[in-house]
């Protein structure tokens, strides 16, 4: 059986492909995924006992600030806005997090105003050398707002989730957490904050609905390819499992979601919680706040646990460290080696990207494919 392209997974990059092929082009589209649904990591389905639609990868926080990708997203979906407050608790209470005036206030047991904080954070921060840019996740902290804050807030969470230390990882991996010396709360301040109505799945299953389109679940991709013979291939998976880890296993840190539903409406006071410097897990989420649910009499919450990862697993985090760029670097150049083929998503290019980034990288590569493409198959 032919078709004109066989896409490999079905999360964000895969499904966003698919439709454009099938819509714009006409073109037959095989997708494949081994898990027994769609959507990914953005995969969502109700509690059984409570009824609360989880996020059973860990939430999914949509925001985004191109018009292009909220008006390409909402042929699928109508939206719920909300904004994303997290807390953070350590020292037997809960902080405003990211840091910001709130935060300080708390910190230092009065009012205060932004000049104050901010003149504050210039005495606590910790020069570098020569100014020069920090060069790794603890500077890239400490340089901002010293270290004190960094080791309530940052350093405990940071070694729990990557296992290693925060000045082995690259500057991204903090420096993407806002510091606001203003009164903005919010996780994220993108322009636009929303969860799909009716969920992530049912987005997913709208866009894969084209009649041009066929969805294989529980299918491996090496499996179809045995098959199924297409034109061209998009491929979203782990790209050293592309090339069969013949340069070696890239690194990742996987997680585990422990879920527990309870007999009340409510467990904590915001969508999230983090724990750095407490217990095992990384964070509770609360998924409830945002999804609309607010009426049900009972609550479901999930604590997420980071998890070593070996190949066959679940990888969730590329690790940000310059001895996985340089594996990737070798990878990348394999990749470009290929005909007929398009590596898309976070794992496809080994890197760490927000779901409006992944949507707007697959929307970019199809048009990139779009004049190149041969005539669809009769």
């Amino acid at each position: 059986m032919h078709f004109d392209c066989l896409v490999v997974g079905a999360g964000f990059a895969g499904a966003v492909m698919a439709e454009r092929l099938a819509s714009q082009l006409g073109q037959r589209v095989l997708v494949v995924d081994r898990r027994d649904h769609v959507a990914g990591n953005a995969f969502d389905a109700p509690d059984r006992r409570s009824g609360v639609l989880l996020h059973r990868y860990g939430p999914h926080y949509f925001r985004t600030n191109s018009p292009r990708i909220r008006e390409y997203l909402s042929q699928f979906t109508e939206w719920r806005p909300t904004e994303y407050k997290i807390l953070a608790w350590t020292d037997g209470r809960f902080w405003p997090f990211p840091v910001n005036l709130n935060t300080f206030e708390q910190l230092i047991g009065r009012a205060s105003t932004s000049e104050e904080m901010a003149d504050t954070l210039e005495k606590w921060r910790v020069a570098l050398p020569d100014g020069r840019p920090p060069a790794n996740s603890e500077e890239v902290i400490v340089s901002q707002i010293g270290r004190a804050l960094y080791e309530k807030f940052f350093e405990g969470y940071t070694r729990k989730q990557w296992r290693r230390e925060p000045r082995e990882l690259d500057p991204s991996v903090c420096g993407r957490i806002p510091i606001r010396t203003n009164r903005d709360d919010r996780y994220v301040n993108d322009s636009f904050q929303a969860l799909p109505r009716d969920g992530y799945t049912r987005l997913f299953e709208r866009m894969l609905a084209h009649p041009l389109i066929e969805v294989r679940l529980k299918t491996d991709y090496r499996e179809a390819r045995a098959q199924v013979s297409c034109t061209h291939l998009v491929y979203t998976g782990p790209i050293d499992e592309y090339f069969d880890h013949s340069l070696g296993p890239l690194p990742y840190r996987s997680l585990r979601f422990e879920p527990e539903t309870l007999e009340q409406p409510w467990f904590q006071p915001a969508v999230q919680v983090n724990y750095p410097n407490d217990h095992e897990f990384t964070r509770i989420v609360e998924i409830k706040h945002i999804t609309g649910q607010a009426d049900l009499p009972m609550t479901t919450i999930v604590r997420e646990y980071p998890a070593d990862y070996a190949p066959g697993g679940e990888p969730y985090y590329p690790l940000p460290t310059a001895e996985a760029r340089a594996l990737y670097a070798r990878y990348e150049a394999r990749a470009a080696a290929e005909t007929n083929v398009s590596f898309v998503g976070r794992q496809a290019t080994y890197r760490y990207y927000n779901m409006d980034q992944v949507v707007g990288m697959a929307l970019t590569e199809y048009e990139k494919l779009r004049t190149k493409l041969p005539t669809p198959t009769a």
